[in-house]
């Protein structure tokens, strides 16, 4: 599929959640929440690859990753009474590295490797 076509939607996509965000917020946070890049990503792979497995991994890959970072979204709202916003989301990126450096660190201890 082409670059500009899958560019295009995407942008499409992100200026609909940011737009729905602004005029209905609980509506925007709900397509915010909705897993519109994995969901768009599954369709660019299996697109250009049609490879169900690769879409499967992905999907379980994709899984692991999201739970480090929900640290972000319970932390956010925390920093943003104390910090400024760039500060506080700055904090909450660094909070959700640390996040995935411990979970990948678990893995590793545990001897589980779903990757």
């Amino acid at each position: 599929m082409p670059y500009l076509l899958k560019l295009a939607l995407t942008v499409v996509m992100v200026l609909a959640i940011t737009e729905a965000t602004k005029r209905f917020g609980f509506w925007g946070s709900l397509l915010a929440a909705l897993p519109v890049v994995s969901l768009i990503s599954m369709v660019w792979i299996y697109l250009d690859t049609r490879d169900v497995q690769r879409i499967s991994d992905f999907s379980i890959q994709v899984f692991w990753f999201v739970l480090p970072s929900l640290g972000l979204f319970l932390a956010l709202p925390w920093l943003l009474a104390r910090f400024s916003f760039f500060a506080s989301l700055g904090l909450g990126c660094l909070i959700t590295a640390v996040l995935y450096l411990l979970m990948l660190g678990a893995f590793r201890i545990l001897r589980f490797d779903p990757f």
